[in-house]
């Protein structure tokens, strides 16, 4: 279901929340960018409420998260309540790949669509070039240190930084799904080509820039901690930062604009802050700090969301973004759907690129009791954190009265503070009414973060203490994990917290085990340190940071009309 209806120029839409008109930098007629620098002008003003958007374990086709935080958010303004939004960029992996776009849909749709699916201010091609300028400087050394040999530091003044071919751990990235390019080789032929070695890319929202942008304070912290990336490491087995590589600084001048948030407006006008796009099972999944910070200053509710499931980016707001920048969320609001949750009985098994089956939309509460499980473990992962739950079930067309009277009543039954069918699909706001009514209610609950593990725990006890929360009897560390754990002690980066890469398609890190699944060991392969973003990459199970195109991707179906206008995308 397309809507067109009329939007407002963003400078209207500045106005209604506040923003004065010297810190809206716009680009075109309905995006601009928030000069940050506003933060400095409301010290003393109370901050709104946060509502943090999560999700059961969802399908390869989403259960409408966005669509609900975007719904919710038009709900809260329904209501008269002033409310923004602020969610992540799209990545044009998934856009051209089998989700599609980020955007919402229907009623609880940022508009226009194609501005935010496609490019929109270009923050992501920024990370991109910041990222492999990195790549290039890296490689660019390692040639003049080998051609040079001795007498490098004699001619060029600078220290040689003994780069191990083998430990450089810096990835080129692109902002596409592209599986031919996990594993390369750079520098074929060597001599004038550069060193021969072997390399590969990620997904541009896999790279530590990323991560970096969402969660920097402010350009100087954003330096700072591009400054702190390791690149590599020396044959004497030393860390190799951007600074040392004295790349930092033009890096963080390529993203000196990214750094700004986006605002742009939904259906009803509704005000939205877009910014960073960070995956939530390969990265910390939750959109930026500074957006959040802006967005708190100017309205009574902020609506944001976190990627996947309560076990992904949900659990990664509260032991990554909460803990490094202190945002704290008043209140969880849960996606369900009752095709997920049908899926998650077992009986079905949905796929990227196949037909849903049509048994799935046939009306079955027996099946729906088994799935729902699911949503039982989601309503209590959520409440470990210290907070109200809510539970919104993102209605579809086929869903039955009687299988959504059984999991209202089921979701209370089962800890949920309310459970209220969203219909912000078809609705807008009106469809959000006694979901937002049941929020405010929520927010004002006293409440007290509570953090599955303390700063200071040994990093190995940390990811037991997580991979238990997910219901494993153990994790099995690997050999180059336990390796891996050794050299950031040695480090002193232990204290940093963990940010597990695994499948969002399981509670576990199996993506065929579906609803809860019980007595089974999570494998973590190895891990990773992201010294500028803050934390410790941790990777459970066989996860790929640079995914591949399925057999039908939704390129395929993306065109211009005769009129210009662009078609099939989603």
């Amino acid at each position: 279901m397309r809507i067109n209806m009329p939007l407002h120029p963003i400078t209207e839409i500045a106005k209604q929340c506040n923003i004065p008109e010297e810190f809206v930098l716009p680009y075109g007629k309905h995006v601009a960018k928030v000069d940050l620098s506003i933060l400095k002008t409301k010290p003393n003003k109370p901050n709104g409420k946060l509502v943090l958007v999560t999700a059961i374990t969802p399908t390869p086709l989403g259960e409408g998260k966005t669509v609900n935080t975007i719904g919710l958010s038009e709900g809260l303004n329904y209501i008269g309540k002033s409310a923004i939004a602020c969610i992540r960029q799209p990545s044009l992996g998934p856009v051209f790949g089998v989700k599609g776009g980020a955007a919402g849909g229907g009623k609880a749709e940022v508009l226009p669509m194609e501005t935010l699916n496609l490019h929109l201010t270009g923050d992501i091609h920024a990370i991109t070039a910041a990222h492999d300028l990195a790549s290039a400087a890296l490689d660019s050394r390692l040639y003049h240190e080998e051609r040079l040999g001795d007498e490098f530091t004699a001619q060029t003044g600078l220290p040689r930084l003994n780069i191990d071919v083998n430990r450089i751990v810096w990835k080129r990235v692109i902002d596409h799904n592209d599986r031919a390019l996990r594993k390369i080789t750079v520098g074929v032929g060597g001599g004038v080509n550069g060193v021969t070695r072997q390399d590969g890319f990620e997904i541009t929202a896999a790279s530590e820039l990323m991560a970096i942008l969402a969660l920097a304070s402010d350009l100087h912290d954003m330096r700072a901690r591009i400054g702190r990336i390791i690149l590599a490491y020396n044959t004497q087995g030393e860390a190799i930062t951007a600074e040392q590589l004295e790349v930092a600084g033009a890096m963080t001048v390529l993203l000196k604009n990214a750094i700004n948030p986006n605002l742009m407006q939904t259906v009803e006008n509704t005000p939205v802050l877009i910014h960073a796009g960070p995956f939530a099972n390969i990265a910390h999944g939750n959109s930026s700090v500074i957006a959040d910070r802006i967005a708190l200053q100017l309205a009574d509710y902020v609506v944001t969301e976190a990627g996947f499931g309560s076990d992904m980016g949900m659990e990664k707001f509260f032991n990554i973004k909460y803990r490094q920048a202190g945002i704290k969320a008043s209140c969880v609001v849960l996606v369900a759907t009752v095709r997920s949750l049908k899926s998650n009985s077992g009986k079905y098994n949905i796929k990227p690129g196949q037909a849903i089956p049509k048994e799935i939309s046939e009306s079955n509460v027996e099946l729906l009791k088994i799935g729902a499980a699911n949503l039982a473990w989601h309503i209590n992962n959520a409440k470990s954190y210290g907070l109200q739950v809510i539970v919104a079930i993102n209605r579809f067309p086929h869903d039955s009265e009687e299988e959504l009277a059984f999991l209202q009543k089921y979701a209370i039954e089962h800890g949920a503070f309310a459970c209220e069918v969203s219909e912000v699909f078809t609705q807008g706001g009106k469809g959000a009414e006694k979901l937002a009514k049941h929020v405010i209610k929520a927010c004002e609950m006293p409440s007290e973060i509570k953090l599955p593990y303390p700063d200071n725990m040994p990093l190995a006890d940390k990811i037991q203490t997580m991979v238990k929360k997910y219901g494993a009897n153990k994790a099995n560390l690997s050999a180059t994990a336990l390796e891996n754990i050794k050299e950031i002690e040695e480090l002193k980066l232990d204290h940093l917290p963990l940010c597990i890469a695994k499948t969002p398609m399981s509670i576990s890190a199996d993506a065929n085990l579906k609803n809860v699944p019980t007595n089974f060991d999570v494998d973590i392969s190895h891990l990773a340190i992201s010294a500028g973003a803050g934390f410790i990459r941790v990777y459970a199970g066989n996860v790929m940071t640079m995914p591949g195109l399925g057999t039908n991707p939704a390129y395929r179906h993306i065109d211009i009309d005769k009129d210009g206008n662009i078609v099939g995308l989603s």
